[in-house]
């Protein structure tokens, strides 16, 4: 064991003041590379975080990124300046842990084997709990499907549990997996070397994310470095025994201890987060919910001190137990267009669903059409896809003006009329399109946008699907994501339809090749049909009245 240095100590008292949590209450010591044997003979390695005073209990934190300062400062380091003992263990393969690193495979059995190793070691203080967030919250729920007695306590941030649905939940394949192998591939490169690639990602990635087939560009690119990206790629069906092992939905039946769940609305995991949240609740499990205005790569920039303090918090309630409650209510979310915290009982609150009908011209109405409307069309061209602009991506993507995208030939965008009081609305909104096409090989890619009273537009929520090539011509339901979200009086509600949104996901070739594999384009004519006998609409959950709500 070593005692952290001034220089660290200073950066503790930095980063609580930053995250809000105030000053560090105890001195902490680290024991650097303990040796954790598995039931294999692999051997991972781990840091052990231990306060100086009598520890409150004992935290555990897996993930593949490293232990150094950049991970270790958020997942261990301030928990253990508040007395907290953190273990934080590195995934197989990655940053002295033996073995080879295979995405999601084996951290269901290394998680049970940890656990076993923790309950012999002599400061282990008898129950624990888990935190962490991204692929260190899917550790977490990789545990849960097993979860063991001494577990007591769950802080799961932006963390999926079902890596199938989030590659392959669309019908379309998620390409953010190829920007997390890149980073993947190259975290453990010389430090000026791994700056270097993180400075110039984005433009060494783009042409491998354009070109066709997938697979082949993204082996030339990686060079043996990834070799898990192919089998990711060729597995297009998530119910296929591939991904059985990448895949912990029963952790949500089985996990009994109380649980927070940290979201972002802009968050490429967020369905997850709020399925989770939906089973556990339904299984009257202790379970919280916050969910704020981020993306992905917030929760440890500008979401960051919220992150802290609800751990923290969760922490002192159900693993220390001081004190009593500490949430007024379950669930917690921020409002977007209002700016503001809003709590409820349950997600989501008691709605109100509210049609806005397509109509010919581009308009928005809450008037049904008449038997006179004409048809709206637009063409994809694999060749030349509709961009990404903002969203849930794993990089950039968040907030943004997509008034661009609104603009765009290939983009449908209907507009409804000023509003004259606010629109709040809660939970996910339904698109209902009655469909037609040229090609049975297309997508559809769906977004709420909320236009300014300048006639700014930016994104609020959205949903993709790839069509069954086998489906009749009509009728197409699209479930957009979660939201929070008021559009004030003079604002209006804005919905777009494309075929694509790439490199957001893989472009529908056209052509009924495998997405991973094909290489041929077939452009696709898209035909909306929005007349009396035919109506398409987005339904919107808005509050009701007197909604379940406090502050």
């Amino acid at each position: 064991m070593v005692k952290v240095r001034p220089r660290g100590r200073l950066v503790d008292r930095l980063a609580g003041r930053v995250l809000g949590l105030g000053r560090p209450t105890t001195a902490y010591v680290v024991g650097r590379g303990a040796r954790v044997p598995m039931r294999d003979g692999v051997m991972l390695a781990a840091d052990l975080y231990r306060p100086v005073s009598p520890p409150l209990g004992t935290v555990l934190v897996r993930g593949p990124y490293g232990r150094g300062l950049s991970q270790s400062l958020l997942s261990a380091r301030v928990f253990a300046a508040r007395g907290y003992q953190v273990l934080f263990v590195s995934s197989r393969g990655t940053f002295g842990s033996g073995g080879v690193f295979t995405p999601m495979l084996s951290e269901a059995e290394d998680g049970q084997d940890v656990v076993a190793w923790m309950r012999r070691q002599s400061w282990f203080t008898g129950t624990f709990a888990t935190i962490g967030l991204s692929y260190l919250g899917y550790t977490q729920w990789a545990l849960l499907a097993d979860p063991p007695p001494e577990l007591v306590a769950a802080v799961v941030a932006v963390g999926p549990h079902d890596f199938s649905r989030h590659h392959w939940g669309t019908g379309a394949f998620n390409l953010d997996a190829l920007g997390w192998s890149d980073l993947i591939a190259h975290q453990q490169d010389a430090a000026l070397a791994h700056l270097f690639h993180l400075a110039t990602s984005a433009r060494r990635l783009r042409p491998v994310l354009d070109a066709v087939p997938l697979v082949d560009a993204a082996e030339r690119h990686f060079a043996g470095r990834a070799p898990w990206y192919r089998e990711v790629v060729t597995h297009p069906d998530p119910d296929d025994a591939f991904w059985a092992p990448m895949r912990h939905t029963e952790a949500l039946d089985r996990v009994t201890v109380p649980v927070l769940l940290i979201g972002g609305w802009q968050d490429i995991f967020l369905p997850q987060t709020v399925q989770q949240y939906a089973r556990l609740r339904e299984r009257d499990v202790d379970v919280a919910l916050t969910i704020g205005p981020w993306s992905h790569q917030d929760l440890v920039g500008k979401g960051a001190p919220a992150v802290a303090q609800e751990t923290l918090t969760w922490l002192d309630e159900h693993l220390a137990h001081r004190a009593g409650r500490r949430r007024s209510t379950p669930v917690a979310v921020y409002v977007t267009g209002a700016r503001r915290w809003r709590r409820h009982r349950a997600w989501p609150p008691p709605t109100t669903p509210h049609a806005l009908y397509l109509r010919t011209g581009g308009a928005l109405s809450p008037d049904a059409p008449s038997r006179a409307e004409r048809p709206s069309t637009f063409t994809f061209d694999p060749a030349d896809p509709t961009p990404t602009v903002g969203g849930p991506t794993l990089t950039g993507g968040g907030y943004c003006d997509d008034t661009a995208l609104s603009e765009r030939t290939d983009v449908l965008a209907f507009t409804g009329p000023v509003l004259d009081a606010d629109l709040d609305v809660l939970g996910p909104p339904a698109v209902e399109l009655e469909h037609e096409g040229d090609n049975p090989h297309a997508d559809l890619f769906v977004r709420l946008s909320d236009v300014d009273s300048q006639g700014r537009s930016h994104n609020v929520t959205e949903g993709y699907v790839r069509l069954d090539p086998a489906r009749a011509t009509g009728g197409v339901s699209v479930r957009m994501r979660d939201t929070a979200h008021s559009f004030v009086a003079g604002h209006r509600v804005r919905l777009l339809v494309a075929g694509g949104s790439h490199p957001q996901y893989a472009r529908n070739l056209g052509t009924g090749e495998h997405p991973g594999t094909g290489k041929g384009f077939q452009p696709a004519r898209h035909v909306l049909r929005h007349d009396a006998d035919r109506p398409s609409c987005v339904v919107l959950p808005v509050a009701a009245s007197g909604a379940d709500r406090a502050g």
